[in-house]
């Protein structure tokens, strides 16, 4: 008599005997055909292991996100989580495509004893491979890290294809087999997915320690923690009634003390402002709906901001407004950098203090979402209990602004020649393409400028200033802003936000780093508008930085190349700019030319995308 064998079982049969197929690197995911389908929100599951990685906290660094984001999905009562080994977690990923490669992109600090190989198989446990990280980070030697290297760590995931999401599928979650994971149907029904789904794209054997996407329809509950230290991973989060009993309350106390704190928070702020104000009556009104007079928040969105606060506590510090009076030395005009930025120190350390001038929701809301080595990283924030007024604390960056060391003749002959003004413009490339690619919604700026590119004690550069900036693009918007020079066209004309608007401002930044000035010419003439004019090779060297021209290593072959970039990104048609992808891969090719000039080069070659 012949046995017939159960479906699940003949499908996991079928799976083992698949080849291994090559995607892209080791365990890595090449990008969909559907390129429109980038960036998505995704999720890997994470494992709480010993010792180190049984808090929320170095978990959420980690990965670059709030440790609200991680608790909501994985039904973990928020801040009085108590984790257990092994305990499932769901990570919120921003998925997109880098170099054909489907990755979620995290910036990570090298510690004592970092390696790309236990980065992979330990801190992000498989979710990556070692070959991986090598292959993003190529200007760095592997034998060779140095401590506080910032390194990008790209955790492997996909978004769903049209195919997918037209059968129901919303996430294809990242998933490490472990060996306990004894066959496919169990793994399928622990995440309540579909084991034909599963195991149709998944075309690779499955083997322990590799990872595999799983398609579900919704996130799934995993089981929330409680403090007897046992949690068992089922699809549907349930248990015995005292279990649910204690997870329900575990969960209710963590609701009631997040509302306790948005409550006090708000109350703060009111009774302080009211004090601040005094009797001003409809004067303080108009004020605080304008958001004029040094307050920080509407009356419409102040509610919003304090209960969206919250997810900002657990990440960033929670200044008082004595401590930013202390380190600068009450806000003293000598302590300012620039407008309302001040200079000051707390515990021995610099800081930059903004003091909001209009409205800081939007700001936060953006800054909480981004985390990369080329842009100037939030520290924390206060509010004034007084008159609500907002500061934001960052990371204080050495060398200023761009724009004063191409202004400044002194610094410029002796610090900024080709290879570091080629250097500023990858790494303000690699910082514009992360909020382009890498967030969803995507981040347009608005507001790049040579001013808004801070440059640290090493010249690298980091693009600051997100005052304007805004989440999602293809909108219209009545209200113009920006410095004039800078803004796109169909911006100026038509009010259209969208990520070629940062582009055509990165194509003049490029512009001012070739020709060493303002943006304006002396007869009012916009650089955009003469660079349509400069074209062969004897142009452009009448018309570059003198200093350049007289100074050494500068190929003119690779300043055409940049020049290319420049002009190629002020297109009048916003259709036919590049995206700063093809933009980064171009500048490649002009590291090569500079490389081949120097026998030095700035970072690992990439082959271009325009033709010349």
């Amino acid at each position: 008599m012949r046995a017939t064998l159960p479906l699940h079982h003949l499908l996991l049969f079928l799976l083992f005997l698949h080849p291994t197929q090559s995607q892209g690197p080791p365990n890595g995911y090449t990008c969909s055909t559907d390129r429109t389908i980038y960036p998505c929100r995704t999720y890997a599951v994470y494992r709480a292991t010993p010792p180190n990685l049984l808090d929320l906290a170095p978990i959420s660094d980690l990965f670059g996100v709030s440790r609200t984001m991680i608790s909501d999905p994985s039904n973990i009562a928020f801040p009085n989580a108590t984790l257990v080994p092994d305990q499932l977690l769901l990570v919120p990923l921003t998925c997109s495509c880098t170099s054909n490669h489907s990755y979620s992109n995290t910036s990570y600090k090298i510690l004592p004893g970092d390696t790309f190989y236990i980065l992979s198989t330990t801190k992000f446990q498989n979710l990556t491979t070692y070959q991986d990280i090598e292959l993003v980070n190529s200007t760095l030697v592997p034998t060779n890290l140095s401590i506080g290297a910032d390194v990008v760590v790209p955790v492997f995931c996909q978004c769903p294809e049209k195919s997918l999401t037209s059968r129901g599928v919303s996430h294809l979650l990242t998933y490490q087999l472990r060996p306990s994971d004894t066959n496919a149907s169990m793994v399928a029904s622990r995440f309540r997915a579909d084991l034909r789904t599963m195991v149709s794209i998944n075309a690779r054997k499955l083997v322990p320690f590799s990872t595999v996407l799983i398609p579900v329809t919704r996130i799934p509950t995993l089981p929330g923690t409680n403090n007897s230290g046992s949690s068992s991973p089922t699809a549907s989060g349930g248990g015995s009634g005292k279990d649910g009993v204690v997870v329900g309350l575990s969960i209710g106390l963590g609701v009631v003390g997040i509302v306790l704190l948005v409550g006090l928070l708000w109350l703060l702020c009111f009774f302080g402002r009211r004090r601040g104000y005094g009797q001003e009556g409809s004067d303080v009104k108009r004020r605080r709906v304008g958001g004029v007079g040094g307050g920080c928040l509407s009356m419409l969105e102040e509610n919003k901001f304090m209960a969206d606060i919250t997810d900002c506590l657990d990440r960033y510090r929670l200044y008082q407004i004595e401590e930013l009076r202390r380190a600068t030395s009450d806000f003293d005009p000598a302590c300012v950098i620039q407008g309302s930025v001040y200079k000051g120190f707390i515990d021995g350390e610099a800081i930059a203090v903004k003091k909001m001038k209009w409205n800081a929701y939007q700001e936060l809301r953006i800054l909480q979402k981004v985390n990369h080595t080329n842009l100037v990283k939030l520290e924390g924030f206060c509010i004034d209990p007084e008159d609500g007024t907002c500061y934001l604390v960052y990371e204080y960056v050495e060398n200023g602004s761009l724009s004063s060391w191409l202004q400044e003749p002194r610094k410029t002959s002796s610090n900024l020649d080709w290879k570091t003004r080629l250097r500023i413009a990858v790494d303000v490339a690699n910082g514009l393409q992360y909020i382009h690619e890498h967030t969803w919604p995507k981040v347009v700026h608005k507001d790049i400028k040579s001013s808004n590119i801070l440059l640290d004690s090493k010249m690298k550069a980091k693009i600051a200033n997100f005052g304007l900036a805004r989440s999602g693009c293809n909108a219209i918007t009545t209200h113009i802003v920006g410095t004039q020079g800078y803004i796109a066209l169909e911006y100026l004309a038509d009010g259209l936000v969208t990520t070629k608007m940062d582009v055509f401002a990165y194509g003049v930044v490029l512009l001012e780093l070739v020709l060493g000035r303002e943006v304006m010419g002396e007869k009012g003439e916009m650089l955009w508008a003469e660079a349509e004019r400069v074209e062969r090779e004897e142009e452009v060297k009448a018309w570059m930085d003198k200093k350049l021209v007289e100074g050494e290593c500068c190929p003119m072959e690779s300043v055409m190349s940049v020049v290319g970039v420049a002009r190629a990104c002020v297109q009048r048609d916003l259709t036919r700019r590049p995206s700063m992808v093809d933009v980064v891969y171009t500048l490649s090719r002009a590291d090569d030319a500079c490389s081949d000039f120097s026998g030095d080069g700035l970072f690992g070659h990439g082959s271009g995308v325009f033709a010349r």
